[in-house]
């Protein structure tokens, strides 16, 4: 472990964790989506947030990182487990209450808990997220093509980072702001400090997602954040979301893709803050 990550137990397994700022201010908790560990809230981002007065919370979800991790294919867990580790995490640190951020398929793990779990959670914000309606636009033809190729060889390093740099240009779309310096030293950073490759790779996308969320059950303030261009997501899925959630706010990030670049986080931050100051 390093810069401050620790292994804490929390729902029966073990997961790391790395907080930033003081634990006397509101608490964020910042839950990242399918096969991201938790170096993709960069901590320049978090460092920002804890400048602003928040007590951020950053995580490995299994099967990232430094957290328990399964076999390829075979994950033995589901995504209410994840929100329920979510939740645990604030148990461990001795937090009563947390502002959830989840981004993409963490948006629902955000959801999950908010509604299991509503006296822990004091609002929510959705990012890069939807509804799963069918008749919003569809993801783009260049992402299915390029995730539906296989993938690397996990045991190749190289291999890897490539896919992961390849991706990442593919959530950014015809965003400007996409460097792949800075993906790719990310990427590396990741894969580096991944105890299971393989499973990383896979297992977040086989999981059993549970039941249906009833958006219109929300009673948490939510803010909904979605990239004018997201090529996996586009903006309609924001829209909808943020329509179906009752008294939901909607950030719409001007040129940005699937992530939160840095570009963006002038916007991002001053939002956040604003959002989680009740």
């Amino acid at each position: 472990m390093s810069n401050g990550e620790k292994i804490i137990e929390a729902n029966g397994v073990d997961l790391c964790v790395q907080t930033f700022g003081k634990p006397d201010d509101p608490a964020i908790l910042l839950i990242h989506g399918a096969s991201a560990s938790m170096l993709w809230w960069e901590a320049e981002l978090c460092e920002r947030l804890a400048a602003a007065g928040r007590y951020v919370i950053r995580f490995d979800n299994r099967d990232t990182g430094h957290s328990t991790n399964y076999p390829p294919g075979r994950p033995e867990y589901s995504l209410p487990d994840m929100a329920t580790d979510a939740i645990g995490i604030l148990d461990a640190l001795g937090v009563d209450r947390a502002h959830l951020v989840g981004r993409s398929m963490a948006g629902a793990i955000a959801l999950v808990a908010a509604d299991q779990y509503a006296d822990r959670v004091a609002s929510l914000t959705l990012v890069s997220t939807t509804t799963g309606d069918h008749d919003l636009p569809p993801m783009s033809s260049d992402f299915i093509e390029y995730t539906s190729s296989g993938g690397p060889n996990p045991e190749d390093r190289e291999a890897v980072v490539e896919f992961i740099v390849g991706l990442q240009q593919r959530y950014s779309g015809p965003s400007v702001y996409f460097d792949e310096n800075v993906a790719r030293a990310l990427a590396e950073a990741d894969v580096d400090r991944t105890d299971n490759v393989a499973a990383c790779l896979v297992n977040h996308f086989v999981i059993d997602t549970g039941s249906r969320i009833d958006f219109g059950s929300v009673a948490k303030p939510t803010l909904v954040v979605h990239g004018e261009l997201d090529p996996i997501f586009p903006v309609e899925h924001g829209q909808a979301l943020q329509k179906a959630i009752p008294g939901a706010n909607l950030l719409v990030l001007e040129k940005a893709g699937h992530e939160v670049p840095p570009q963006t986080w002038d916007v991002f931050v001053a939002a956040l803050v604003e959002h989680t100051a009740g």
